[in-house]
């Protein structure tokens, strides 16, 4: 809600300053180019202050989680990599190779070479990074685990 009206608040004022002020006064600035200047810079750096401090918000409320994210569901769960292979063929062996989903994929890194360990492999597929697609929103927190443990044990790595 706060950060639906701070993002409203700054269109409003940048839709009023570049077409409905200048049509009723056409040297708009003029001589008010400072104030215009830090209330535009104001503006930009209350609505990122409010990004950064309600963001947060409202990821936990879109994951439907009552508050808490799910990035820390994701972490600390042992997981199921039987149920991880499906979760896997479905959703990351296009990009990755993996020897033991049967996966070749080249767009992302090798996960055959790979030594992350379960959480840092669940932290991945949960926020994405460097390059990949975050699935936060697509898989649950269970099969974010599950997909987890199976890139994990696939590699023979204890967890």
């Amino acid at each position: 809600m706060i950060l639906g009206v701070a993002a409203l608040v700054l269109v409003a004022f940048s839709l009023g300053v570049s077409i409905v002020i200048p049509r009723r006064n056409p040297g708009f600035p003029g001589r008010s180019l400072g104030v215009f200047t830090a209330v535009a810079i104001t503006l930009v750096v209350v609505v990122l202050a409010t990004v950064e401090l309600f963001g947060d918000e409202h990821e936990a409320e879109r994951a439907g989680e009552g508050g808490e994210s799910v990035a820390t569901e994701t972490t600390g769960g042992e997981g199921d990599a039987a149920a991880g292979l499906a979760v896997f063929a479905a959703n990351c062996g296009s990009c990755h190779k993996l020897e033991e989903a049967g996966t070749s994929g080249t767009t992302g890194p090798n996960l055959d070479a790979s030594t992350q360990n379960l959480d840092s492999v669940a932290r991945q597929v949960m926020n994405g990074g460097g390059g990949m697609p975050s699935f936060g929103y697509q898989l649950s927190a269970e099969e974010i685990q599950n997909v987890a443990a199976f890139v994990v044990a696939s590699r023979g790595f204890d967890r």
